[in-house]
């Protein structure tokens, strides 16, 4: 019923933009308040009408998942997450739909962060996954199926010590649990010994330094998921092979779930996303209409001076 009401209302505020190109052309633009209500409609109202943009995946995501889909039951995958809230509305949606896969799929997800809200937000991702009645039927328990490291500084220090021994960098885990009692981390010493690496990253440190360092140095197999902002920096590591597959933004998280077959957030962040884009271009395009009827009406108001 909401989503139903939500889809009428965005039809109805969109017909009204008609009005304002009316008011526009008749020398009569609306003020800027105006146009602020529009852009809070354009954000709020397709957030509650539960509708997936048709979106077809592409190449770089499909990497990503043709990666982890050959890991067998039992693979021990770490996952860096190297951001914090205010890039969560990009990243958390694909974090939650890998840890769904990591845990409908029997992997062994072992969590750590080079920022220190990295791990919070790992925990989050974790308990949201929790949630799947599938995953929730796994009787999944922390220490044995995943566990979280914690936040350790040092940026790509961190990194370089990790290729050597793990524990140097976290003798204990998030709830003070020592190393070596921690089931999972049982024969972990170093890379050598983790099949697959996803960093979650909005900055650095993040996915640059875990490819300077984890791939080059390391050899290990990675993947990233990346705001918008930064994919571009790191689309150079994936050309160069060095990367095997990137989610890029908003976008690359609705691909993930849609891929996946996972429901998520993404896909409805990104219906909000398009709709604000698409107002804002009406409005540009509205306000050069109005520039341009009113430097013409101008010159014809305006007496010729002899």
């Amino acid at each position: 019923m909401m989503a139903t009401m939500a889809t009428i209302a965005t039809v109805v505020v969109g017909l009204t933009l008609i009005y304002v190109l009316y008011r526009t052309i008749k020398g009569r633009p609306v003020e800027r308040r105006i146009v602020f209500v529009y852009i809070a409609f354009s954000v709020i109202l397709p957030l509650m009408m539960q509708i997936s943009p048709p979106l077809p995946i592409t190449g770089d995501v499909l990497k990503v998942y043709d990666n982890i889909k050959v890991l067998q039951p039992g693979s021990k995958v770490l996952c860096a997450f190297d951001y914090d809230p205010p890039s969560a509305p990009e990243l958390q949606p694909m974090a939650v739909a890998f840890m769904k896969y990591a845990f409908k799929h029997d992997l062994k997800v072992i969590i750590m962060g080079l920022w220190p809200q990295g791990p919070q937000q790992a925990q989050m991702a974790v308990e949201e996954a929790m949630l799947d009645p599938e995953v929730a039927a796994k009787n999944l328990q922390e220490g044995i199926d995943w566990v979280n490291l914690g936040f350790q500084s040092g940026n790509e220090f961190v990194i370089q010590s990790m290729g050597s021994e793990f524990k140097r960098m976290f003798p204990k885990d998030d709830r003070l649990v020592p190393y070596d009692s921690i089931p999972l981390m049982k024969n972990v010493v170093n890379f050598s010994n983790i099949d697959y690496v996803m960093n979650f990253s909005s900055g650095k440190p993040g996915t640059v330094e875990w490819v300077q360092i984890g791939v080059d140095r390391f050899g290990v197999k990675m993947s990233a998921g990346n705001t918008a902002v930064q994919a571009p920096m790191v689309y150079p590591y994936l050309r160069a092979g060095q990367l095997l597959g990137i989610l890029g933004g908003m976008s690359g998280a609705a691909e993930f779930e849609k891929v996946l077959d996972e429901e998520g957030d993404a896909s409805t962040f990104l219906l909000a996303q398009m709709f604000a884009h698409a107002t804002v271009i009406a409005f540009i395009i509205i306000g050069n209409i109005a520039f341009f009827i009113g430097g013409r009406r101008k010159k014809i108001t305006t007496p010729q001076v002899k």
